[in-house]
């Protein structure tokens, strides 16, 4: 019954939820400089204490206090100093000014390792890490741009969980700025990034480097640490400048590659040929508030629909969803289509409706046998 209990509740996943990288090694290699100011304190207390033992006949605690309050110069007087012989009050005396010494030396190297930021970046780090390790199927966004802050908006209105990488030095003012929920600084192609932004868990990555060399870095570095999962394909969205740094990435393992120069002259050029369809795209396509959504639905190899005419579906009577274009395995897209065409395998219907109806499309063209309803329909 326990084992069931915990197979319910996830304990071993949960267990399992481990970062990819550790930064304990680099915490201790920060903390590693306290250790000096702690053995001497540890040393002078033990001598101080042993040496009170032996010259005044004090008990082990007493001569501990004894001790204490002398190091740390915090007091006088609340035994019998007044008794001490000429060797306790040289020894008291060499007490007082090592523990004056100890301590400035103590608060030095605290004020030092504090002020130089590593110690607190890291603790800052971990705790990020151990946020992110947490996500599944989320998107990794490299480089902080203006387009990675637009994206950022946009992903949190469509509740889609994301990591945002920079290697700047003030990357971490600019993403409390913008609100980012998990975010990492480095260099997002290295191991030890790719590590801490839990990828194997992602379900895809963003590049928005405006070198291509960055872009080029990161897409091999992905796909290499997905031939070493031996896990499904990430989907890998990159930014061009020009159509042979488009090519280049394609060609290098992205899915999609974005022009933002392209795609700014094509919505310029339409907004002149079209004023009046100017914010059409935008509150259509975009817009949070639309009932209408707009999606690409893939035909399996064992749906029923295989090989079978597009009216036989008959989508637009039982689920009120239209069918506005097809793209075929090979790439050939057809717009429009008519009731005749043949559903080939593996195509992809591009369906216009309600987010509800498009979704019971997808479960009808994904049975194997012919849906009820279909039957009743062409009876009726």
């Amino acid at each position: 019954m326990f084992r069931k209990f915990k197979q319910a509740i996830h304990w071993r996943e949960e267990q399992q939820k481990k970062p990819g990288v550790d930064l304990s090694s680099a915490l201790y290699e920060q903390l590693k400089y306290f250790r000096l100011p702690l053995l001497l304190i540890q040393i002078f207390l033990l001598i101080g204490t042993l040496g009170f033992f032996w010259l005044e006949d004090y008990s082990l605690i007493d001569a501990f206090f004894q001790t204490a309050y002398t190091f740390t110069n915090t007091g006088f007087g609340s035994y019998k100093e007044n008794e001490f012989g000429t060797i306790t009050i040289i020894f008291t005396t060499i007490i007082m000014f090592a523990g004056a010494g100890v301590i400035a030396f103590s608060v030095a190297t605290v004020v030092s390792i504090i002020g130089n930021g590593t110690l607190i970046r890291l603790i800052k780090e971990k705790k990020m890490v151990q946020k992110i390790v947490r996500l599944r199927n989320h998107y990794v966004v490299c480089y902080h741009n203006e387009y990675t802050v637009e994206l950022s908006k946009h992903f949190r209105e469509s509740q889609i969980p994301f990591v945002v990488v920079d290697n700047s030095p003030n990357f971490e003012e600019e993403a409390k700025k913008y609100k980012y929920p998990y975010y990492i600084q480095g260099d997002p192609h290295t191991d030890v990034v790719i590590l801490r932004t839990h990828l194997a868990s992602a379900k895809g990555v963003v590049t928005f480097s405006k070198t291509s060399a960055d872009n080029i870095a990161l897409i091999v570095s992905v796909r290499l640490f997905e031939k070493e999962l031996a896990r499904r394909p990430y989907y890998i969205i990159a930014s061009a400048d020009t159509q042979e740094d488009i090519e280049r990435l394609k060609k290098l393992g992205a899915n999609s590659v974005v022009s933002p120069t392209k795609l700014m002259a094509q919505r310029v050029s339409a907004m002149a040929v079209r004023p009046d369809m100017e914010n059409l795209l935008e509150q259509f396509a975009y817009s949070k508030d639309t009932s209408l959504d707009l999606e690409e639905v893939v035909v399996p190899k064992y749906s029923w629909m295989v090989l079978k005419k597009l009216k036989d579906a008959n989508f637009r009577s039982i689920t009120r969803v239209s069918v506005v274009g097809i793209t075929q395995k090979d790439g050939t897209y057809f717009p429009m289509p008519s009731g005749d065409t043949i559903i080939s395998s593996e195509c992809k219907l591009l369906m216009i409706g309600t987010g509800k109806d498009i979704r019971e499309t997808k479960r009808m063209i994904l049975r194997r046998n012919k849906p009820e309803e279909l039957k009743m329909t062409k009876e009726c």
